[in-house]
C-alpha cells in the first residue's frame, strides 16, 4: 500500500495542504487522532451543559426553569452525546494516535477511509443537536429511545435522529475496520499478536465488538423509521408486533456497547500503571484472555437490563448467573493491576493518580453493577436513581478519567511539551472531590425510591440533590479548567525530554520478551 508511507505530506510546507484544507484533506494518522480528540472534547462540554441544565432544575424540588417536555430532551441528548460523541470518539482518537505507533506502522491501513469516517461524524452531530430547534422540540424518549416512545408518541425530528445514528455507526465501522485491518497487517517485523501492548490488544477486540453491533442499531432504527412512515408493526402492539422486542434487539447492541466503551480504558491503564509503579504489568497473557472473555460474554447478558419486562423466572435466572460471571474477568484485570502496584517504586504524577482514581472509582461502579446485576434486587433499583449512580461511575470515573489520563500520559509525546504537573494535580483533586459530591448521594435517593427521568421529586430527597447538583456544577468547572490546560500545553511550556516519565521509560514493555526499538513511547515526537 504505497499511500501509507507518504502521508505525512500533510505536514509539509507546499502544496495545497495548507491552513484549514490541511484538516479537511489529511490522511495521517496523528492529524485524524487529533480531530477526534477535538471533537470529542467539545461534545463533552456540549453534553456536559446540557447535564447542568438537567442539574439546575433538579437542585430542588418543584419546575424551576424548564419544562418536564424540555427536561427530558436534555437528558436524551445528554445521553446520546456523551455516549456517541464524547466517549467514543475520543476513544478513537486515541486509537488512531497510538496504534500505529505502538506497533511499528507508518499509518493506519485505509488513511483515506480513515479521513472519511471523521469527517461524517460533525455532520451527524449537526443533525442530531438540530432537533432542538425543529418544531416539536427534540426526542424526548431517553437516549433508550425505548418503543412506542420513539415510534407512535414522537415529534417529527425523530427522523432527523435516526438518520444521525446511522452516519454513527457507518463512522463507526469504517473506523473499526481500519484498526482491524492496521493490527492484523502492519505490525512491525518481529511483533507477533502476545507482544503488543495492551491497549493494541483491547482495541482490536473493541473493532470486533463494533463490526458485530453496530448493524444491529442500524436495524433497529430503521424498523423504527418504517413503524413510523411505512406501515409496519415490529413494536405496535395493535398490529401484531411487541413494544419488548424493541428492548431485547436494543440492547443486544446496548450492552457490548458499554464495554466498548471500557476495553480501551483498561488498555490505557495497563500502560500507565506499570510505568508509574517500575514494575513489569503482571499478568499480561491472562489480561489478553480477560479481555477477549468480556468481548464474548457481553453478547449474553443484554435482558439483564430488562428484568422487569415479565420475563419467565428461567431468563431471569439465566441472565443473573451470566451478569455475575462477566464480574470475574474485570475482576481479573482489577486483581493484574493492583497487584502490578504491590511492592512497586511508585510515584504519582498527575496521569498515575488518574488511573488510580480509574481503579478506585470504578470498581465501585463495578460492585453496584453487581447488584443491579441480582434479578429480585434490580426489580426495586430498575429505573431509579441508583441505576444513574451506578453507570456514572463506570461512564465518567472509568471512561472518561482513562481518556484523561491518557491525555496527561501521551500529551508530551504528541505536542513536544510538559503540561503543567500542579495544574494537572488541581484538575484531578477538583474533578474527584466534585464528581463523588455529585454521584454518590445518587445511590441514598436511588435506593429511597427517586425515580430517574423526572423533573419534579419528593421533599425527602430535596437534601441529596442538592449536594448533587452543586457537585455537578462543580465538576463542570473542573473541565473548563482543563480545557485551559489543553491549550498551555499545545501552545507552549516546558520542552519535553527523551525520556518522560524519568526511570519508568519503556518499563510497562517489559514484561513482553526482547521489546525491540520502537516501543518506546517516552520520545519527544519530531517536531515538523
Amino acid at each position: 500500500m504505497t499511500t501509507a508511507t507518504t502521508h505525512d505530506d500533510a505536514h509539509d510546507d507546499h502544496g495545497p495542504a495548507k491552513g484549514l484544507m490541511r484538516w479537511v484533506t489529511t490522511t495521517n494518522h496523528k492529524d485524524i487522532g487529533t480531530l477526534y480528540l477535538w471533537l470529542a472534547f467539545i461534545m463533552l462540554l456540549t453534553g456536559g451543559s446540557m447535564a447542568m441544565v438537567i442539574r439546575a432544575e433538579l437542585f430542588q424540588p418543584g419546575l424551576q426553569f424548564v419544562q418536564p417536555e424540555f427536561f427530558n430532551q436534555m437528558t436524551t441528548l445528554h445521553g446520546l452525546i456523551m455516549v456517541f460523541g464524547a466517549i467514543m470518539p475520543a476513544f478513537v482518537g486515541l486509537a488512531n494516535w497510538l496504534i500505529p505507533m505502538m506497533i511499528g506502522a507508518p499509518d493506519m491501513a485505509l488513511p483515506r477511509m480513515n479521513n472519511w469516517s471523521f469527517w461524517i461524524l460533525p455532520f451527524a452531530f449537526t443533525m442530531l443537536a438540530s432537533t432542538l430547534l425543529m418544531e416539536g422540540g427534540a426526542p424526548a424518549f431517553g437516549w433508550t429511545f425505548y418503543a412506542p416512545l420513539s415510534t407512535t408518541f414522537a415529534p417529527e425530528s425523530t427522523d432527523y435522529f435516526i438518520f444521525a445514528v446511522h452516519l454513527m455507526g457507518i463512522s463507526s465501522v469504517m473506523g473499526a475496520i481500519n484498526v482491524i485491518a492496521t493490527i492484523l497487517n502492519m505490525r512491525a517485523p518481529g511483533m507477533t499478536l502476545m507482544k503488543m501492548p495492551l491497549f493494541v490488544w483491547t482495541w482490536l477486540i473493541t473493532a470486533y465488538l463494533l463490526i458485530a453491533v453496530m448493524p444491529v442499531l442500524a436495524g433497529v432504527v430503521t424498523m423504527m423509521l418504517t413503524d413510523r412512515h411505512f406501515g409496519t408493526s415490529f413494536f405496535d402492539a395493535a398490529g401484531g408486533g411487541d413494544p419488548v422486542m424493541f428492548q431485547h434487539i436494543f440492547w443486544f447492541f446496548g450492552h457490548p456497547e458499554v464495554y466498548i466503551m471500557i476495553l480501551p480504558a483498561f488498555g490505557i491503564i495497563s500502560a500507565i500503571i506499570p510505568t508509574f509503579a517500575r514494575k513489569q504489568l503482571f499478568g499480561y497473557s491472562s489480561m489478553v484472555y480477560a479481555t477477549a472473555s468480556i468481548a464474548i460474554l457481553s453478547f449474553m447478558v443484554w435482558a439483564h437490563h430488562m428484568f422487569t419486562v415479565g420475563m419467565p423466572v428461567a431468563g431471569e435466572l439465566y441472565f443473573m448467573y451470566a451478569t455475575i460471571l462477566i464480574s470475574v474477568p474485570t475482576g481479573v484485570k482489577v486483581f493484574n493491576w493492583v497487584t502490578t502496584m504491590w511492592k512497586g517504586s511508585m510515584t504519582f504524577e498527575t496521569p498515575m493518580l488518574w488511573a488510580l482514581g480509574f481503579i478506585v472509582m470504578f470498581t465501585i461502579g463495578g460492585f453496584s453493577g453487581l447488584m443491579l446485576g441480582v434479578a429480585p434486587v434490580d426489580t426495586q433499583y430498575h429505573d431509579t436513581y441508583f441505576v444513574v449512580a451506578h453507570f456514572h461511575y463506570v461512564l465518567v470515573t472509568g471512561a472518561l478519567y482513562s481518556i484523561i489520563a491518557a491525555f496527561y500520559y501521551w500529551v508530551p509525546k504528541w505536542t513536544g511539551n510538559m503540561y503543567n504537573e500542579t495544574h494537572g494535580k488541581i484538575h484531578f483533586w477538583w474533578s474527584t472531590i466534585s464528581v463523588n459530591v455529585l454521584f454518590f448521594p445518587q445511590h441514598f435517593v436511588g435506593l429511597a425510591g427517586m425515580p430517574r427521568r423526572i423533573p419534579d421529586y419528593s421533599l425527602q430527597f430535596a437534601e441529596f440533590n442538592a449536594i448533587s447538583s452543586i457537585g455537578g456544577f462543580a465538576f463542570g468547572l473542573a473541565q473548563i479548567f482543563f480545557l485551559y490546560i489543553i491549550i498551555k500545553t499545545i501552545k507552549g511550556g516546558k520542552k519535553a525530554t527523551d525520556k518522560v516519565w524519568e526511570g519508568a521509560t519503556g518499563l510497562e514493555f517489559e514484561a513482553l520478551p526482547s521489546p525491540p526499538p520502537y516501543h518506546s513511547f517516552n520520545t519527544a515526537p519530531e517536531i515538523k
